[in-house]
Parts: C-alpha cells; sequence; structure tokens
C-alpha cells in the first residue's frame, strides 16, 4: 500500500510534543508521533487508480498526470 502521494511526494512527518496542560504545570509529558497524510483512491483519465493526497485531489491534480 502507498504511503506517498505520488504526485507530490507528501508522506509521514513527526509531530506532536507537549500539550498546552504540560507546558503549565510540567506534567505528563506527551511523546511526539507518526503524522500520515490522508491518501484517496483517485481515478485517472486514463481508466487508471492512484493514491493520491486529498490536496492534489480537491486541486484535480490527477485528472492531467500521466503514469
Amino acid at each position: 500500500m502507498a504511503k506517498a502521494c505520488v504526485i507530490c511526494e507528501k508522506s509521514s512527518q513527526m509531530g506532536g510534543g507537549y500539550s498546552n496542560r504540560v507546558r503549565a504545570t510540567q506534567f505528563n509529558p506527551t511523546g511526539k508521533r507518526r503524522r500520515k497524510p490522508n491518501l484517496q483512491w483517485a481515478t485517472l483519465s486514463s481508466g487508471g487508480r492512484i493514491k493520491i493526497c486529498t490536496r492534489c485531489l480537491k486541486a484535480s491534480k490527477h485528472l492531467s498526470y500521466k503514469k
């Protein structure tokens, strides 16, 4: 299964850290977690299907994509 957008190469990133409550009390810190892109199946004009992020899907970049 694809873990990155075929068109814009968007992939997972590390993010997170401390919440506002933790900053106030220095209690129970939260760790970083991996954030994954929102990938959806999109049908190409040639009839094929690829997994792309919703940002590219909303911009209709899959209609002009050549496999």
